[in-house]
């Protein structure tokens, strides 16, 4: 327990828990909160509607999932935004990784399901943190505004459950669905991540994907908050 504890305490690269702009947001949030449990829940909603969801941010450098870099741009998809939390929740002392599944009937729209050329979520991600001996499941990606407008609850979470996917929306009509885990890690594991999506969506759709992003230098390609969402 106490190498698992380290291994999932530890900053690295992309989940910088050291880094000033983490520690303060942590902080922040959990002000007054002496329960890792608690803590962990402040963390999850701070990062859930905190932070914009965004599947058109820049996807292929360590930098895109760097945990103090998705606090500075305000947005993400779901990867960053559960390294962000899987972040925060090391810099208070949480063991903390990320898991990942593959799943269909996503949050999504049209415009992005067309990009994809696919309606298979390739490595959808989501925060684990030790709680009281146990590991739990929480998916900060989708923030309420958004969910609303999809017509789906958002996901609460309350640190002795896991808060992963909704299986049906408001109407009762299955939503989302497990397709495959690929399990836990301790760092986002980029080298699995962009060959995978090169297997399911094509490399030369994911190629142009990356100069897409290089050419507009960081700015939005796309406005995905104005989009035509996919009603299950």
């Amino acid at each position: 327990m106490k190498d698992m504890d380290e291994a999932y305490l530890r900053p690295t690269e992309i989940l910088d828990s050291d880094h000033p702009r983490v520690r303060a947001f942590a902080a922040a949030a959990a002000n007054g909160l002496s329960d890792p449990v608690e803590k962990a829940v402040r963390l999850y909603y701070s990062v859930r509607d905190g932070i914009r969801y965004d599947p058109y941010v820049p996807f292929h450098r360590p930098e895109h999932y760097r945990a103090s870099e998705v606090l500075a741009r305000g947005r993400g998809y779901c990867v960053p935004k559960a390294a962000l939390l899987c972040a925060l929740g090391r810099s208070l002392g949480i063991p903390s990784r990320i898991g990942f599944a593959d799943v269909r009937n996503h949050l999504a729209t049209r415009e992005l399901i067309e990009t994809l050329g696919s309606d298979l979520f390739v490595y959808h991600g989501f925060t684990e943190f030790h709680l009281d001996g146990a590991w739990v499941r929480a998916t900060p990606a989708f923030n309420r505004e958004l969910c609303e407008r999809h017509e789906i609850a958002p996901l609460e979470f309350n640190g002795r459950e896991d808060s992963i996917f909704s299986e049906y929306n408001r109407k009762n009509r299955r939503f989302m669905e497990y397709v495959a885990y690929h399990g836990s890690f301790a760092d986002v594991p980029l080298d699995r991540i962009i060959p995978a999506w090169e297997m399911e969506y094509g490399p030369d759709r994911v190629r142009q994907w990356m100069e897409l992003h290089e050419a507009a230098g960081g700015a939005p390609v796309r406005d995905f908050a104005s989009e035509e969402a996919v009603k299950p």
